[in-house]
């Protein structure tokens, strides 16, 4: 049994929500919350150290248990918003970071300090798969993919600026600013939320519950397809960022703020990529489009390789130039592989983003630690490339070997809906 695909009711209360502005920004808000918090303590990571006399490595264990904190979150709240509802999953995950953030602000030491980081997270990530899932709740399966590039494009903009804005307080107010704006920040969007977004979780099947579903999407094809699909290619950043630093900083001499600015230009890439696919997505099919992510990214890692070999990407121009390639490709595989595990069973969406969510972050960790070994043991960028090449060759094979092959139609009405709805939250 394949695809168990089914479409939103068709109500005028998801037609107002897909049009909204407010939840657009919403959705903007609730997923970019957590990582944002994330990036903008990270300049202040020396001061930290020093402020209370401990070692950086210490400090950055603020970060480290930061990111286990967002991926046990995106296991944890799925499948309570499929239970109890998105709002109340929401408010609540709002209110721990809230009084986390808070917890922070008074921390006496580092110890401390990272234990409300972690609720922090705990708390904050909420907005991250629930966001996916309310996005399920009211757009057609083929709008999903477009909705959710929408929603990252304007995320990254805020990550991008985080770190910069997280220095400018540090360096005007401390770093303890630093927490009293993320207090403001998570109260504004839990405020948002209480006001303006209606709940939007579907109607559940009596008896229906977390086992259920689990055993259902484990058993589908489509799911796991989709879901190894969209987690291998988050991989590919995981492992290219582990590794980039020791390649560019030790191998080739730059410094880590030439680095950083390389680093930018995949980011832009990756942001470039998720513009394009809000604009394709309802006009081709979600399958084409995985398909058509899937070839940049495998051309891009291997050219790459190619680079690798000849020895010509020992300059940063070689290396991020076609690295670019592979992070345009890259937002049209997680997007529309998101959109299409969180399709499978739509009343279960939270469920199937939380076991995404947490994937992706859980082997994220443990890949950058991998591509940090091959960066720094390394004296060409052959294993770098070669490992971003096998991801890549992996990432393909999820698609056909695992998951059916579907034939999609996207109608004349489906494309008129969409340009309605994107000109209204334009």
């Amino acid at each position: 049994m394949h695809g168990m695909i089914s479409k939103p009711p068709e109500t005028a209360a998801n037609r107002n929500l897909a049009t909204s502005r407010v939840v657009l920004l919403l959705l903007v808000m609730m997923t970019g919350i957590a990582p944002i918090s994330l990036y903008m303590l990270v300049p202040a990571l020396p001061v930290l150290a020093a402020n209370f006399g401990s070692d950086i490595s210490i400090a950055q264990m603020t970060v480290s248990l930061y990111m286990v904190g967002i991926a046990l979150s995106q296991l944890i709240m799925g499948p309570l918003s499929d239970k109890f509802g998105r709002r109340p999953v929401l408010l609540t995950g709002l209110a721990l970071m809230v009084a986390a953030s808070i917890a922070c602000i008074f921390a006496q030491n580092l110890p401390q300090l990272i234990a409300a980081r972690f609720f922090q997270a705990l708390g904050g990530a909420a907005g991250m798969v629930v966001s996916r899932a309310i996005i399920r709740d009211i757009y057609e399966r083929e709008r999903v993919a477009s909705m959710i590039s929408l929603v990252i494009a304007a995320l990254m903009i805020g990550q991008m600026l985080s770190p910069l804005t997280g220095g400018l307080i540090e360096t005007a107010f401390g770093w303890r600013a630093i927490f009293y704006a993320i207090t403001i920040g998570a109260i504004a969007v839990a405020a948002g939320i209480a006001l303006a977004l209606p709940e939007t979780r579907r109607s559940r099947a009596a008896g229906s519950g977390f086992r259920g579903d689990v055993g259902m999407l484990i058993r589908n094809r489509d799911f796991i397809g989709y879901v190894m699909c969209q987690v291998l290619a988050s991989q590919i950043i995981f492992t290219f960022a582990g590794g980039g630093p020791y390649i560019v900083v030790t191998q080739m001499g730059r410094s880590s703020a030439e680095y950083g600015a390389w680093f930018a230009t995949t980011g832009f890439a990756y942001l470039v990529g998720n513009l394009l696919c809000v604009r394709f997505a309802p006009r081709h099919s979600l399958e084409r489009l995985i398909w058509f992510g899937l070839g940049l990214q495998l051309c891009g890692s291997l050219l790459n390789l190619l680079w690798s070999i000849f020895g010509w990407n020992e300059a940063p121009a070689w290396l991020f130039g076609t690295q670019m390639v592979v992070m345009a490709g890259n937002a049209f595989v997680m997007a529309n592989s998101a959109a299409g595990a969180i399709s499978i069973r739509p009343e279960a969406a939270g469920t199937a983003s939380g076991a995404m969510g947490f994937l992706q972050q859980g082997i994220g960790a443990l890949m950058s630690q991998f591509g940090a070994y091959l960066g720094g043991h390394s004296a060409t960028t052959l294993p770098l490339t070669s490992a971003v090449l096998a991801i890549s060759l992996l990432c393909a094979c999820m698609m056909i070997f695992v998951v059916p092959r579907r034939q999609a139609v996207v109608s004349e009405t489906l494309i008129e809906q969409a340009e309605e709805e994107e000109s209204g939250m334009m």
